[in-house]
This record gives structure tokens, sequence and C-alpha cells, in this order.
């Protein structure tokens, strides 16, 4: 598992239920492959917010929504893309993840 003194996301959430799952999260996926040099973190967060609404599956898309805002994409471009995908995806996908586009959106102003 991650040597860092705070704990990460992973280790708060399911860190005593499943600690396996935290350490393939935090070592393997945010570790290594978020890491990687091929992609940046713009990009990688992009595919990650496009795959997460097209695939209806926005129980992790409040967490990447911020992630991509840390990784330089603005509430718009996120916002922009949610509505591209609307066309793509089916609106009913693209309602979900634009009403927690928007409860993100709001608690931070």
């Amino acid at each position: 598992m991650s040597n860092s003194k705070e704990l990460t996301a992973a280790q708060k959430m399911i860190g005593d239920f499943a600690p396996k799952v935290v350490e393939l999260t935090d070592d393997v996926l945010f570790g290594d492959v978020w890491e990687r040099k091929e992609l940046a973190p713009r990009d990688r967060s992009l595919i990650t917010v496009a795959n997460l609404i097209t695939s209806g599956n926005t129980e992790q898309l409040g967490f990447h929504l911020n992630k991509a805002k840390e990784n330089g994409i603005s509430e718009q471009e996120l916002i922009e893309v949610i509505t591209h995908l609307a066309f793509y995806a089916g609106w009913p996908k693209a309602m979900s993840a634009i009403m927690v586009a928007k409860e993100l959106f709001s608690k931070e102003k």
C-alpha cells in the first residue's frame, strides 16, 4: 500500500474492508498507469471522464471531474464534454453526468 502519511481516498473509503483493492488502486492505477508519460494527465482525465459518462458509471465521476480540473480541464470544458457525449452515449447518461457535475461545481463556488 502507499507509504504516504496522509491516507489516500481509497484508503479512507475501503482501506479496512478491501486492502488489496486499495493497494492496486494506489500503487498500480494511480502510481503507475496514471504516471506513464505516453499520455498527458489532461488526456488521461478526458479519456476517463468520457468513459465514465458513456458507461453510465457516475459513482466515480465526481472524483474524476475533480481530478480533471486538477489536470487543467476547466468546468466549461467538462460541461462541453458531457454535452457532446449526450449524442453518442445517450441523453439519460449525459443528464446523470451533468447532475453530478452541477452538484460538484456548485459546491465549490
